[in-house]
């Protein structure tokens, strides 16, 4: 017991050092390893803060998902707000063992520097989906303001395909159709983990266990493709950020089939690997890929109080 007590002391202690907001109230100290690991290199980061007074933050805003769900859309878009710092890279720090052994520390070092006033951003789709990150992100910090961007499940599975055949194509490996994932013994193989991926109650009910839902924005990622201002506008809200982001900030690129974005003077669009096409699906199966997610949404929608424009 003592031995836990000064663990809380030391996390408290550390966490104070970061100049982050909003403050971590009522968190649990978790893992002694990770307690230790972060008070040393915090101060090996505070100690290399830039001399503008910049300084690496821990995260108040996570994007959590979903994969193939717009996530990076979202995460450049937020990115033209001015008191936006966002991290380049997806982290994997609360689902990846080798990367959370290692301690808040770690996480910190992997964020960008930024001003007192900026809010720090990260995202990493795979938090959604993965069990224990609800309860390791509430241990950091049980205040923190959540973003969830999702889609149309049937469309989000064909995605998910898409990315990992595209992937094969460029190494130059054979992979399999679509139809043989989805179809096993003529049934929808519902094995298929970028079905699972799609049952959004299933782990929006595990966030919830720790997260209220005021703490969790969901942005429409198929309203966010066809129109982003105005979704972009209830980010800002949610996270109460000045209204800094406009609509001249988004142009529609009809090269590439999707917006742009529009900040300083200099165009920009998502690399080319989004926006692909996806795989001609036979209409009876794109209809049982339907069918399937029918009652799963429905559990959804009344989960969140909220509903969504799906098949």
């Amino acid at each position: 017991m003592a031995a836990l007590l000064l663990g809380a002391v030391v996390l408290v202690a550390q966490l104070q050092l970061v100049p982050s907001r909003p403050a971590v109230l009522g968190a649990e100290p978790g893992p002694p390893e990770l307690v230790r690991k972060a008070v040393t290199l915090q101060d090996e980061v505070r100690d290399g803060a830039a001399p503008n007074g910049s300084a690496r933050q821990l995260p108040q805003t996570i994007i959590i998902g979903v994969r193939k769900g717009g996530t990076r859309a979202l995460l450049e878009m937020l990115s033209l707000h001015p008191d936006v710092a966002a991290a380049e890279n997806e982290v994997h720090f609360f689902d990846w063992e080798e990367h959370y052994s290692q301690g808040l520390g770690w996480y910190l070092s992997q964020m960008p520097f930024s001003s007192p006033h900026q809010l720090t951003v990260e995202k990493t789709p795979a938090y959604f989906t993965s069990p224990r990150v609800p309860e390791r992100v509430h241990i950091m910090n049980p205040s923190i303001r959540l973003l969830l961007i999702l889609r149309d499940p049937s469309e989000r599975v064909l995605s998910d395909y898409t990315q990992v055949f595209y992937n094969h194509v460029q190494k130059h490996k054979p992979y399999p159709s679509i139809e043989e994932f989805l179809v096993r013994d003529g049934r929808l193989n519902v094995d298929y983990k970028a079905l699972n991926r799609s049952l959004y109650h299933v782990h929006m009910q595990n966030w919830l266990r720790f997260f209220p839902l005021r703490r969790i924005h969901i942005v429409d990622g198929d309203r966010l493709i066809r129109d982003p201002f105005p979704e972009i506008q209830k980010v800002e809200r949610f996270l109460r950020l000045s209204p800094q982001i406009n609509a001249s900030n988004f142009y529609f690129n009809k090269t590439k089939g999707f917006y742009c974005l529009r900040d300083g003077g200099r165009d920009r669009c998502l690399h080319e690997s989004k926006g692909r096409a996806h795989p001609q699906v036979d209409p009876k199966l794109l209809n049982k890929l339907h069918e399937y997610f029918h009652e799963p949404n429905k559990k959804f929608f009344e989960l969140v109080g909220r509903t969504f424009d799906w098949h």
